[in-house]
């Protein structure tokens, strides 16, 4: 018969369980960054997107339209410039890239495209803010827009004062000169001079304002510009509930649809949170359920207690637990009379009358006689064998506690 023996783990349950927890603290953590590290990095910087609060950004626009009531977001995914349900869709195209993006997308309508006008430099100092602003070369922004519209011409002008608009004439403030787009594809929705403030484009379903004046921060300092800049969203939108998306994608700041964030978003957090519990409910059943590693002894382990131990067994293999009483009341008796010292040639009437006179069980009252009497006859079952077994034992132990006491 094979038997194993648990041997003495290297570390205590206390350990245990604070590796355990630093394990799944840190595992979270890097789930948390991998998941969420774009969302933590710093959007206002200086430059010409969405979130910038500088002279070229665009975040006074998205300010505007919030205060004024209008449903805006800032759009970082790229999916939203082609796939979107609903909503009019503003694209700020950058100073430093290229035009491409008109060609590669399929924007859906609406969408107001923004052309750049000015370079800026940041400020060292304070990274959100410019230290300084230019006009982009006039021939470099028309190599850059020919490649999408051959017959293009960006030409700058001195600002007219008003326009005409589909709402009516309006002032409006452009810093220095007044940028228009001039191309036979496109149509003029607003126009001043020999070009267009603002264009049509049929064949891309596009709108293009030529100006970025009319809706970045600096620009809508002036009231007339931030007036032109609401009426302007009113024009392009088909009814007063339809949500204006800025677009913040193509200036680098595109949010993955990764899946460790959708299982953090409603709905399916639930499931998170039950897979969840499902997985510390097992780590706990496994814990409990494997101790330390065990041990694989010999086959018949050598020593007096591996005798006893089996003997037991083949003992209670064969179920005659009950019939040891008279065998258990004779080693106690031989037993007890050699620790006492009493002489060998007393017989068991006259052992028994001793043992009476040492007194009865300290708990029970009952002296050896009884319980002689009761150990005689095989047991009615196990448990009444060892109940009067422990009797017997329990009153040997104090005698021998008492004898003990006498002698010193």
């Amino acid at each position: 018969m094979s038997t194993a023996t648990e041997s003495r783990s290297p570390f205590s349950a206390r350990v245990m369980a604070i590796l355990i927890a630093v394990a799944a603290i840190s595992f979270g953590a890097v789930l948390v960054m991998a998941g969420w590290a774009p969302e933590l990095r710093d959007r206002n910087r200086a430059g010409d997107h969405p979130f910038s609060t500088s002279a070229l950004g665009f975040n006074g626009l998205v300010r505007l339209l919030e205060t004024s009531g209008y449903p805006v977001k800032i759009s970082r995914l790229a999916s939203d410039l082609e796939t979107r349900s609903y909503g009019l869709m503003i694209v700020t195209l950058s100073a430093d890239a290229s035009f491409q993006p008109l060609v590669d997308k399929s924007f859906q309508p609406a969408t107001l495209v923004v052309l750049p006008k000015w370079y800026g430099r940041t400020d060292p100092v304070n990274p959100a803010r410019q230290s300084d602003t230019r006009f982009i070369d006039a021939s470099e922004l028309n190599d850059r827009i020919r490649t999408i519209y051959s017959g293009a011409e960006i030409v700058r002008v001195k600002p007219p004062g008003v326009v005409d608009t589909p709402f009516g004439q309006v002032p409006i403030k452009p810093d220095i000169r007044l940028q228009l787009i001039s191309d036979t594809s496109l149509a003029t929705v607003i126009g001043a001079d020999n070009g267009a403030l603002l264009a049509y484009d049929p064949v891309r379903s596009l709108y293009i304002l030529s100006d970025p004046d009319m809706l970045n921060t600096f620009g809508l300092a002036e009231r007339d510009n931030a007036r032109f800049a609401v009426q302007l969203v009113d024009l392009l939108r088909q009814d007063a509930s339809e949500p204006i998306l800025i677009d913040a994608a193509l200036h680098g700041f595109e949010r993955s649809e990764n899946l460790l964030k959708m299982m953090f978003s409603v709905p399916y957090i639930g499931v998170t949170l039950v897979a969840l519990a499902a997985a510390l409910l097992l780590g706990w059943a496994a814990a409990i359920r494997f101790g330390p590693p065990m041990r694989e002894e010999r086959a018949i382990a050598l020593g007096k207690q591996a005798l006893a131990d089996n003997s037991a067994g083949l003992v209670a293999m064969a179920r005659r637990e009950a019939r040891m009483a008279p065998g258990f009341l004779a080693l106690v008796r031989r037993r007890l009379a050699r620790e006492i010292g009493a002489p060998r040639w007393l017989s068991e009437t006259q052992l028994t009358e001793m043992f009476d006179h040492l007194g009865p069980d300290p708990e029970t009252g009952r002296t050896f006689s009884q319980m002689e009497a009761e150990l005689k006859q095989p047991a009615a079952s196990r448990e009444d064998l060892l109940a009067k077994a422990r009797g017997l034992y329990r009153w040997r132990k104090d005698v021998i506690r008492r004898t003990l006491n006498e002698r010193n």
